[in-house]
């Protein structure tokens, strides 16, 4: 049976769902395929409190508002801060996350097609009309006269669209965390991050006074000459780390590894003729950061107010669509992480050397101090005259 929808959506998580969301609103019929809605993606869950005005029913939830972080250099230089803006950022499960975004698509009209894995095209007269799937009751055919990719990094489809190849093991970053739940020491008004002498970080956030995930990650050409699991392994035992997780109770609730892209967004690679890319399939993760829930949620969100000109002008060209990458927000994500990506391998030359200068100068320097944790908690660039003196000093 032929079953015909607006706008296809392979992928329910935060950029798909939004996406979904804004045009079902508009009364268009969307189709959104997850491969499964109890899949936990592996991600720290840092959610920052811009996502909150799309999504007020998350600041019901009682989650600790983090407003400060405490970093640590790789010679385990100590820093600590809290911000005074009114900005500030969650820590969630990704699980709980993904639902309740999800949940709103539905309710907005969305169709939820779940335990179905988008696996190629269906392509009529050359053109791409619809979507294949595989699900555990056979396969099945989507066809729309859009399809949005919003299956991660490894989405199948965003490779057989030829809008961009396979990614390369150095354009990726490599992880590996947990969600432990037991007694712990940490403010839960704070994250814990922990630079390395290798390309990557560590950190600890607290979910709540019982919960908390811990993870690691390598990226670029590290993730070659470090075992993910055995640096977990270390950091998760390491005396700096354990002070926080002094006590035995201590338990795993949920862990896993995953690669994810590490060099920001591919520019020329978010959109063709009734195509986009959006979230992790389109690059939309911060470099140095890793942090990608609140641009993921943007790109969908652009992605959907493009659709909708589109339906409405009945026009699915290449042409028609590149609005979406010449949108203002889109430009400022795509600059912004092209400026953090040019910053790593200085950050992290001479075996983070510059990272420990770093954490040096904000400890003796309250506005670099406010620059240096904008950076990493909140995807803000540091000024031209912090660099300068990083260079200098």
């Amino acid at each position: 049976m032929k079953i015909m929808h607006d706008v296809i959506i392979s992928g329910a998580g935060p950029s798909g769902s939004q996406c979904a969301r804004v045009i079902a609103e508009a009364g268009y019929k969307v189709a959104l395929i997850e491969k499964d809605v109890n899949w936990r993606k592996p991600c720290g869950g840092a959610t920052h409190s811009s996502v909150f005005d799309l999504y007020p029913q998350l600041k019901k939830l009682n989650y600790s508002k983090i407003r400060g972080v405490v970093m640590y250099s790789a010679d385990y230089h100590r820093l600590e801060f809290k911000g005074a803006s009114s900005e500030y950022s969650v820590i969630m499960d990704r699980l709980e996350l993904d639902n309740i975004m999800r949940n709103a698509a539905i309710d907005a009209g969305a169709e939820l097609i779940d335990n179905n894995i988008s696996h190629d095209f269906i392509i009529k007269n050359q053109k791409k009309v619809g979507v294949k799937t595989k699900s555990p009751n056979g396969s099945k055919e989507f066809y729309g006269n859009l399809i949005i990719i919003a299956d991660g990094m490894s989405s199948k489809l965003a490779v057989k669209s030829g809008i961009r190849p396979k990614w390369k093991v150095n354009n990726l970053a490599i992880g590996k965390c947990s969600i432990m739940e037991g007694t712990h020491d940490l403010g839960m008004e704070n994250v814990y991050v922990y630079f390395k002498p290798f390309q990557g970080y560590a950190w600890i956030f607290p979910i709540n006074k019982r919960r908390y995930n811990i993870g690691i990650f390598t990226f670029g050409k590290d993730n070659s000459e470090y075992n993910i699991h055995k640096i977990y392994y270390e950091f998760v035992n390491n005396p700096n780390v354990k002070q926080y997780l002094s006590n035995s109770d201590n338990r795993t609730i949920w862990s896993s590894s995953y690669p994810f892209p590490a060099e920001g967004v591919l520019e020329k690679s978010l959109f063709d003729n009734n195509l986009m890319l959006i979230g992790d399939a389109g690059g939309f993760v911060s470099p140095i950061s890793g942090e990608g829930i609140q641009t993921a949620v943007l790109s969908g969100k652009i992605a959907a107010e493009t659709a909708i000109n589109a339906l409405q002008d009945e026009d699915f060209s290449r042409t028609r669509l590149k609005t979406y990458r010449t949108n203002q927000e889109i430009k400022k994500i795509i600059r912004n992480f092209k400026q953090k990506s040019s910053m790593i391998n200085f950050f992290y030359e001479n075996n983070g050397e510059n990272l420990n200068k770093m954490l040096e100068l904000a400890d003796r320097d309250s506005v670099f101090r406010e620059q240096v944790v904008n950076m990493f908690a909140f995807g803000e660039m540091p000024s031209k005259d912090l660099i300068q003196k990083l260079i200098t000093k």
